[in-house]
């Protein structure tokens, strides 16, 4: 049986392609999402962004990496950030993650990465889920998450953040429904 080799952050920084690092552990990222993955990526950005406009202190990204620990480093889909202050890579929680669930990385996104998330202390969890067109809003409550429900064509305003923000569900979705 051979060694499982062990990475770290300077590592991650040298690798072509896209990686997540958990543990040390690389994790190749799927192939380029589908067409419909990007499309929702966007709308939540774009509600998240639009909700929050007025506030300085906030930005949203897509896809930007989070230096957890010098062997995670992970790269969620969107994300809230506030009063950040490094420009190479998030190194707070943030505030608000989101992840567009795919067949390959429903496990890490479901398992993994909602352990880190919730040992991290990021204030709300969305996972969405485009074959279904529904999303499962999460929220920190004391350590652990706490399932605030299924939203498929409500609007979800996250309360606990610096900059109050919110997604309508029913904007995110509309184009996809038949």
């Amino acid at each position: 049986m051979g060694a499982v080799e062990y990475y770290t952050y300077d590592e991650y920084c040298q690798w072509k392609g896209d990686w997540e690092l958990i543990a040390g552990v690389p994790l190749s990222m799927a192939p380029a999402p589908m067409i419909n993955h990007q499309a929702i990526v966007y709308e939540i950005a774009y509600e998240l962004k639009s909700s929050s406009r007025d506030c300085k202190k906030c930005l949203v990204l897509g896809e930007a990496d989070w230096k957890v620990s010098d062997d995670t480093v992970l790269k969620p889909d969107v994300v809230l950030i506030c009063d950040e202050t490094n420009e190479a890579y998030m190194t707070k929680s943030p505030e608000i993650i989101v992840e567009v669930i795919s067949k390959s990385t429903a496990k890490r996104d479901e398992v993994h990465k909602f352990k880190i998330y919730e040992e991290e202390k990021v204030k709300y969890y969305v996972l969405v889920y485009p074959t279904d067109l529904k999303a499962k809003v999460y929220r920190l409550d004391n350590k652990e998450y706490t399932k605030e429900g299924d939203f498929l064509t409500e609007s979800y305003t996250f309360e606990e953040t610096t900059c109050k923000a919110s997604i309508n569900f029913d904007n995110v979705f509309k184009r996809f429904r038949k």
